[in-house]
């Protein structure tokens, strides 16, 4: 199996032996081996480990380090969710326990199972051939997913009991406005217009269903061996029940193409992989989803505009951080222009249309 782990970044290290004294009164029948700690690298948010005793292995998430942004990287939250998911949903991880005292690692986390598999970020990992096929496999892949959790029955898991459905869009226009705000650090060109154009063009949401609020490659895991299946999906913090277009317009903000432009492809690193050969253009997934779940897309640019608003809104808090030295990761020196390259994007949407 390809190794997707690195050591633990200078910085972000935990407590090994007090760590493992913890799993140890909480976990039954652990090996005698010590624990080992190694770190997923993607991902700008969340911290997240491999812990492994002997052959027993799983995922242990953090908050980032610092202050966050309120109710950010709510890791109880995130475990909740997977616990009501789970039995419905096989691509959640199942989660094992969730701890609050900070002492532990310095801050509240959870710990789930390990899923092993190969995950397309910026280039497709070594063993699985980058070909036009591929390319299409792991794009039909990803809509039939995405229609398959909001296929989910929401009032049958715990989800029901703390999410609410009515007025959803309204409340997310509201809240990321009020979120930017918060994190304002430079003057971003066009941005009141975007968020005044947001709240005057709020659509009626036509059902809820499950959405995952941040379905994208990165977050997805392949089996090598047969591209059409997923064996795990993860980052459900920002899960909720909700309009499952929005689920929709987040996945297609990240869905970028080789002809976008330089700024929207290179904002936050290197361009995904779905700007290779072969993936589906935003249009071509859009429209597979159509097809698959019946649903109206007539609204489909305001989902869109909301979902390029939103990220803004995350890489800006992101920033905030990194300006007021809350973190010193250098990824995170230039998000402020990646902040305004999406602004500008939504601002183009809301006024020109996909």
């Amino acid at each position: 199996m390809i190794k997707d782990t690195i050591p633990v970044r200078k910085g972000e290290e935990l407590d090994a032996a007090n760590l493992e004294q913890f799993l140890r009164e909480k976990i039954a029948n652990l090996p005698d081996s010590p624990l080992r700690i190694e770190q997923f690298p993607s991902g700008h948010s969340n911290l997240t480990y491999l812990l492994s005793m002997g052959n027993w292995e799983a995922v242990l998430r953090r908050p980032p380090l610092g202050p966050v942004a309120a109710k950010a990287h709510d890791m109880k939250r995130e475990f909740t969710i997977l616990r009501a998911l789970h039995p419905h949903f096989k691509l959640a991880p199942k989660p094992f326990l969730y701890e609050e005292e900070s002492d532990i690692v310095g801050s509240s986390f959870f710990v789930m199972e390990r899923r092993k598999g190969v995950v397309f970020d910026t280039d497709f990992p070594k063993g699985v051939e980058e070909s036009l096929e591929n390319g299409e496999l792991i794009s039909e892949t990803m809509i039939k997913t995405l229609v398959n959790l909001h296929q989910v029955d929401y009032t049958k898991t715990e989800l029901a009991e703390f999410t609410k459905p009515d007025g959803f869009m309204k409340r997310q226009v509201e809240g990321w406005n009020r979120r930017y705000e918060r994190a304002m650090t430079d003057d971003i060109p066009h941005v009141e217009n975007v968020m005044m154009w947001l709240q005057s063009n709020v659509p009626e949401s036509s059902d809820a269903t499950v959405i995952h609020y941040d379905f994208k490659c990165n977050n997805a895991m392949f089996n090598p061996n047969n591209l059409r299946e997923m064996t795990g999906l993860f980052d459900w913090e920002m899960t909720t029940v909700g309009d499952p277009l929005a689920d929709l317009g987040v996945t297609l903000s990240y869905w970028m193409e080789d002809s976008d432009p330089e700024f929207l492809k290179r904002g936050l690193g290197k361009p995904p992989v779905t700007t290779k050969p072969g993936f589906y253009t935003r249009k071509q997934f859009a429209e597979k989803y159509a097809a698959y779940t019946g649903r109206d897309l007539t609204n489909l640019p305001f989902y869109v505009a909301f979902a390029y608003f939103k990220l803004a809104v995350i890489v800006q808090q992101i920033y905030y951080r990194y300006k007021k030295g809350q973190t010193n990761d250098q990824r995170f020196a230039h998000f402020n222009k990646a902040a305004e390259g999406l602004i500008a994007y939504a601002n183009h949407i809301s006024r020109s249309g996909l």
